[in-house]
Parts: C-alpha cells; structure tokens; sequence
C-alpha cells in the first residue's frame, strides 16, 4: 500500500511513536517561527531552558502583530526580541518587512521540511509541501531547544480538486466552502491533503489561501504536494535550489475522501460571527458596508492586491467606505509599486497601511459603532474586530474590491466588467535587508538582552495538587475562542507581563473573573471553568492557558476541545476533562463547589476521574486522555517545571 504525502513527511522526521491514526508521536521539527505577541514570552521561556543558542535548522523571529507603539510597552518587547535574536542564533524580520506566514512563504518555506510556529495559521506553508504546524509559544521553545515536537497522529483526508475556478471565484471561495462543509469543529486530529487536476490552476500563494484557514477548521495542518506550481513559485523567488518534488502515492489509502468540483463555485461570504457561517454573496447583495480591509495572513499577496487594483482602477471608493489596503510583506509591496497598481490602488482612495497582522488582530481600524466590514482575514469572531456590535464578514479579495465600489455587498459577477485576471511575475524584486542576522557563536555570549520594565519572567506553577479542592469560577457555552479567553487588539501590549495580562482574563464575557478567580486562589482552593464544544478555537495564544495558570485555574470541564489550546494547557499544568457524559454539563452552575479526590493517583493510573459537586450532592465521571508524557507534564504543574529540574518533556534522556 502507497503512502500519502502526510505519511511521508512525518516518516522522514519521526523520533518516537508509531505511525496509527490516534497515537502520540513526536516529530523532528527543522523550522520555527515566532511572531511578536506570541514570541516574546516564547523567548523568555527559551532562555529559563539554559540552552546556549537555538538547535534547528532556521529559527526565524517575526515582528508583524503588535507594530503600533502606542506607549513604551511594545517598542520595549520588540527591542528584547531583537536582542535575544542575535544573542541566541535566531534571524529576525524587522516590523513593516511583513506578516511571518507570507514572509516565510516567500523567504524560507522549503518543501520536505517540518515548521513549528507560535501562530495557528503556521499551516499557510503548507502550500509548498511543508508539515507545517501551529502550537503554543511554549512547544516551539522546547523546538528550539533541539526537543521533538509531540501530537496525536493524523487522520488523513483527501481533497481531490476537479475543474478549474471560474471567473471572479478565487481560492478565497474555496476554503469558505470547506468550510460550509465541514464547518469549525469536528477536525481535531486531521490533516486535509490536496490533489486532483484542479491544482494545477491553482499558484502557491491560492493554496497558501485554503491552507492558511485549514486553521478555522481545527485542522492540524493542510498539506499540497510539491509540484511544477511551486518550482515556478521558489524560482521567482530565486530559490529554485530550494524545490523538491513530493506528492503522496497514487495507491495512497485516506482516512475519507472529498471531491470538490471547482468550476461550481461562487462567491461566498462568512456572515457573522464564525468562519463557518456560510452563505452566497448574491444572497446577501445589498447590504450596505462601512468598512472594506483587504490583506492579512490569507489575502495579501501580488496576486490577490494586483487582482484587486485592476478592478479599482479608474474607479474610487464609495463615499461611505473606509478602504484599507494591507499588503503581506514589503515584497509586495515593493512589486506592486514598480508594476504600477500601488498608484491605481491610491487612486481608489486606499488608505495604505504597513504589512502587518493589524486589522485582523483587532490592533487597528477597528470599525464604527454597529459598522459592517467586509473583511479577507480569516477570522470574524464577535469582537475581535475591536468593535463589540461590528458585523464583520470575510470575503474574497474580489468581492471585497466589488463592495468598496459599489458601497455594498456586491457579487463581483454584477460588476459589469470583464474579469482582470493576473498572471504570476516570472521573477519577483527581493531585496532580504530587513531581515537580521543573529551574532556568530564566538561573539553570541557578549550580546546584551534588553528587557523593558513590562517585560517579567514566566510565572512559575506548583505540581499537580493531592485533590482538586475548587470552585466553578465561571461556566460557558460553545465554541468558546481563545479572543474570547484572552483578548487581542490592545491588551497584547501586556503579554510579556503575564500579572497585568491576567487582569483581563474572560474580559468579554465576564470582566469580575480575574478578581473573583484571584481570591479563590489566595484562598487556598482552586477554580475550575466549565465549557461546551470546541473550547479554545481559533489563535494559538498560549496565554489563554498561561493567564488562567497564574489566576490559579487547575481545571477545565468541556464537551471537546481545540488541539492546540488542549496541548496549552496540559503544557502550563492545567487538566483538560471531558465530561463522561455531555448531559453532565447541564447539571452544573457557576459557583458549584466541586472536588475531585485521589487526584494524583487516579490520574497517573489512567482512571476515569470522579468529581463530586459538594454544593449539589451529587457525583460525575470525567475523562482526562492524556498520554505518559503528558501525564508527566501535568503532574509536574508543567512542562517547564520538568525542565528546569533538569528532566526532558519528552522522557527521553537530556544529550
């Protein structure tokens, strides 16, 4: 029997586990990348590890989230990651040379190899034939740190394209109705591979689109093969060296198999408030809209900005629309310009802003008062935005162009026109001088690291206690994301300063938590959060496990989980329970007492645990499905406990 590509790239890196759907295994991980709200406690993580210089093959550090220096807390973080870049053999790329997933397509994506990022939307390389994969800060330390990286063995599914996208349907159109399909939850342990004849209409920076918002779905990663595509798009690059060509075997068996016929496709919106809300942009025609951003991780390269400035030429934004353009990286930025559609986008009245992560993140044009924007990121979760009663939906970059002109959810079909398609340059300008290179070993111990008065040392948890003595703190519903856990936008400011991020903890949904949470623990007893599905969707922000660590949270009851917030808190020493049976969720309240005795024991054995609800007299089981190495992980209060005693999260001898 022939292997699928995903077989084949985790074979060729894997050091422990075996290869079955379901097991744990851990991977040999060659790149990492990090970008700045997520990298600079990644860091200070790193150094508490007492490693000499980092152990991959590239460790990139990306400035790209938080770029608006409004105090001295971001500017303060940026110099310390600089700082700690050269100091520990890490290449850095400097604010305004671009978002980390286009840069490192463009830059540093090699087919064949495994990336680990501190951002969700790693998996956008796995548009080049990478296992591309998002985890927590803490996991890409350990990376870095030369230890595997560790995950539940995929399932794989195939994704068989056929046909070819019409006009005005873009790759945008694509992944939006996977996600019709297969929704935001329901994926944990999956991997989508793609194949068929409609790849080869589709460029790489298209299928970076669909595998950047396999993160929406909960995928692991999304995985294309290396094909003549991506040779044309690495030597565009100048980095032809890089191509290798992989695809899976053609008697390769898949978990499931998906045909998706691309000639059928239509424009498509995600309505609000989730990226699985699906319908057809002609259906919602007429729509008036405030606001259109085009660019972000999922939308921002030449050909997406190119596409849309051939539509806007000649034309000018509709009086009612704010219209902010984003490129991914000063690359194409720098290529627009000479090509000549920065000037028709200007002429549009684009308002231009640098290539970072910004609008999506919530860091900047948030929009107005009930305001709708039309929006090609890839996450529209209620507030995210930065505005609490915005509609926001995300869209393609050509029915974002269509609505900026028209002043109204538009299908670009109706627009009149002929459709400008956009051919890939042949050789794109590159030009590397915003990326810096760390100190050569001799000289790397004399770096100084510069560390601003925000920045503190990772907070530090005690093992896992004899019994859980706690309190339900706070109980809520589905699909819980870590925005709502953990608030972007302007809180990241305080990411290195774990004390004060804490402070906004559920801060949307119920801003008493840090303060009623903090007297329980000051109190000697524990809290607990109770959930429904999908707990823990959407960014890999660690501190959505970290901040609930420092308030003293030991517990969380859910339905189901998100694998990357599940891996969080297991790695900050945090219990993730599974109700035994889902109609248990119903039968508690905020404010229960609970306790769960023998704790540790029953644990380390592998039994199912019982919890008993002291304020209603009753007892229910709970599931925690941890593996050894997490039970480890756990029973230490964490993995960097077991580190700093000298011992490997993996269990495997320190070299």
């Amino acid at each position: 029997m022939g292997k699928t590509l995903t077989e084949k790239l985790i074979e060729s890196h894997l050091v422990a586990g075996r290869i079955v759907a379901g097991d744990e295994i851990g991977i040999r991980i060659d790149q990492t990348l990090t970008q700045d709200a997520t990298g600079t406690m990644a860091y200070l993580q790193f150094e508490s590890m007492g490693i000499d210089r980092v152990r991959t093959e590239l460790s990139m550090s990306y400035i790209d989230h938080n770029t608006i220096q409004i105090g001295f807390e971001n500017a303060d973080d940026h110099r310390y990651l600089h700082s700690v870049a050269r100091r520990y053999g890490i290449r850095l790329s400097r604010a305004g040379n671009g978002i980390c997933h286009q840069v490192h397509l463009e830059r540093f994506g090699k087919p064949g190899r495994t990336l680990l990022g501190s951002d969700s939307h790693t998996s956008t390389c796995g548009a080049l034939g990478m296992l591309a994969v998002g985890a927590g800060g803490l996991d890409v330390a350990l990376a870095m740190a030369g230890e595997p990286f560790f995950l539940t063995c995929p399932e794989v599914t195939r994704v068989n394209l056929k046909g070819s996208l019409p006009p005005w349907v873009s790759a945008k159109d694509v992944v939006l109705k996977l996600l019709e399909i297969f929704t935001t939850r329901g994926n944990v342990g999956h991997v989508f591979e793609y194949g068929g004849e409609g790849l080869e209409g589709l460029a790489v920076p298209e299928r970076a689109t669909i595998a950047n918002m396999g993160a929406e779905m909960g995928l692991t990663t999304s995985v294309f093969p290396s094909d003549g595509m991506t040779r044309r798009f690495l030597a565009a690059q100048a980095r032809e060296a890089d191509w290798a060509e992989l695809s899976a075997d053609p008697d390769a068996e898949y978990a499931r198999d998906v045909e998706l016929d691309l000639s059928g496709l239509v424009p498509l919106a995600a309505r609000p408030h989730s990226p699985d809300n699906i319908g057809a942009v002609r259906e919602l025609a007429g729509i008036p809209v405030d606001q259109v951003c085009i660019g972000s991780c999922t939308n921002s390269s030449y050909r997406d900005l190119a596409t849309v400035a051939r539509i806007l030429r000649g034309k000018v934004a509709h009086p009612r629309v704010s219209l902010i353009i984003t490129p991914g990286s000063r690359q194409v930025l720098e290529n627009l310009a000479r090509d000549g559609y920065l000037a028709d986008l200007l002429a549009a009245g684009a308002r231009l802003t640098e290539s970072s992560c910004g609008f999506c993140i919530g860091g900047s044009h948030s929009p107005g008062s009930k305001g709708v924007s039309l929006r090609t990121s890839n996450r529209n979760f209620y507030g995210r935005s930065g505005t609490e009663d915005a509609e926001v939906y995300l869209v393609s970059p050509e029915t974002a162009a269509a609505a900026a002109v028209a002043g109204a959810v538009t299908d670009p079909r109706d627009l009149g026109m002929d459709f400008p398609a956009v051919a890939m340059p042949e050789a794109f300008r590159v030009d590397d001088c915003m990326i810096l290179e760390p100190a050569p070993p001799g000289k790397a111990a004399s770096v100084q690291i510069v560390r601003g008065p925000n920045i503190g040392s990772p907070p530090e948890n005690g093992p896992l206690p004899e019994r859980l003595d706690g309190e339900v703190t706070l109980k809520v519903g589905d699909k819980i994301t870590t925005d709502h856990i953990m608030p972007a936008g302007a809180r990241m400011k305080y990411r290195s300063n774990i004390p004060r991020y804490a402070d906004y903890v559920f801060e949307g949904l119920d801003p008493t938590f840090p303060s009623r949470a903090a007297r329980i623990r000051d109190s000697g007893r524990h809290n607990v959060v109770v959930a429904g599905q999908s707990y823990g969707q959407g960014s890999s922000r660690e501190h959505a496990a970290l901040c609930p660590m420092y308030l003293g949270v030991k517990a969380v009851i859910a339905k189901s989980y998100e694998r990357i917030h599940a891996a969080n808190l297991i790695n900050f020493g945090i219990l993730p329970l599974v109700f035994g049976n889902e109609s248990e969720y119903n039968l508690l309240d905020q404010g229960d007492s609970l306790e769960i005795p023998d704790l540790r024991d029953t644990l380390a054995a592998g039994r199912a645990l019982t919890v008993r609800n002291v304020t209603r007299g009753r007892s229910f089981t709970v599931a925690c499905p941890l593996s050894e190495r997490q039970k480890r992980i756990v029973l230490a209060g964490g993995a960097l406990n077991l580190v700093r005693t000298g011992d490997r999260p993996s269990g495997t001898a320190r070299k």
